[in-house]
């Protein structure tokens, strides 16, 4: 009988020699782990200190940027900021809350940390186009129609609100449908349409409804403005008129399509 062929030799050598060895990982020694986690909860335990109990990254100053109005005394007062205590610590979304809760003057502000010892405060105040009457004084009505704070000297260059909505007829029906908030918004929206130089000359801005909106210019002169609409299309119709008829004393603008002038 003839031999194995040298390929049946190879199948019974492996057979016999049974399953391949598989080579384990070596795992780290169990005092090499625990050398590594107290090391990582040391070094937290370092940075939590460094940042809440050391002396080297504590609040030291407030810095006050972006006032116009209001003195940066005032904002640094309203704001609270804990001096001496951790810079990581404060919260300046809280102190965001207390400025504009305090100073309703503050349009926007912006809170940062300026490591490692200091919070800066980055202020917009509102800006009034309107003026209210008050007996106080004059409640300043930023773009918004928001008021926002009551001076007794009335700001150059900002005309006067007259609420005449307040009376009997179209005006007081007008004031029962929109109310207040919405005519004064209205009118703020027509004060912002105005062209530079009619906005310059302009004394008061007078609601009787909240499609009759009158502006009375100086030297007695009147502009029937309407409602706030079309804003753009009646400054250019009022812009062309005006050089058209620069003796006229009463200009309708209403109608941005038909404009009209009288008097002289």
């Amino acid at each position: 009988m003839a031999g194995s062929t040298t390929a049946e030799r190879g199948e019974r050598q492996q057979e016999s020699a049974g399953p391949p060895l598989v080579r384990r990982s070596r795992r780290p020694p169990l005092r090499t782990i625990i050398v590594l986690a107290v090391s990582l909860v040391l070094v937290g335990a370092g940075s939590v200190w460094v940042l809440y109990g050391s002396e080297w990254l504590r609040v030291r100053y407030v810095s006050v940027s972006g006032t116009r109005v209001l003195t940066p005394a005032e904002v640094r007062d309203a704001a609270a900021v804990p001096v001496g205590g951790p810079l990581a610590s404060v919260d300046t979304d809280a102190v965001q809350a207390r400025l504009r809760g305090k100073l309703r003057r503050i349009d926007t502000v912006e809170v940062a940390r300026s490591w490692p010892h200091g919070i800066t405060l980055k202020v917009t105040e509102r800006v009034p186009v309107l003026l209210a009457r008050e007996k106080g004084g004059f409640t300043e009505i930023d773009k918004e129609g928001v008021p926002f704070a009551t001076v007794g000297k009335a700001p150059r260059g900002v005309p006067m609100l007259e609420l005449a909505a307040s009376r009997k007829g179209s005006g007081a029906a007008s004031l029962r449908r929109f109310g207040t908030g919405r005519l004064v918004r209205e009118a703020v929206r027509v004060a912002g349409s105005l062209p530079p130089a009619v906005a310059r000359d302009t004394g008061t801005v007078k609601v009787t409804s909240f499609d009759a909106i009158t502006l009375e210019l100086g030297h007695g002169r009147t502009v029937e403005w309407g409602s706030g609409e079309q804003g753009r299309a009646k400054a250019r119709a009022l812009t062309a008129l005006m050089k058209a008829a620069p003796g006229a004393r009463h200009f309708d603008v209403s109608v941005p399509t038909a404009p009209a002038s009288a008097g002289s």
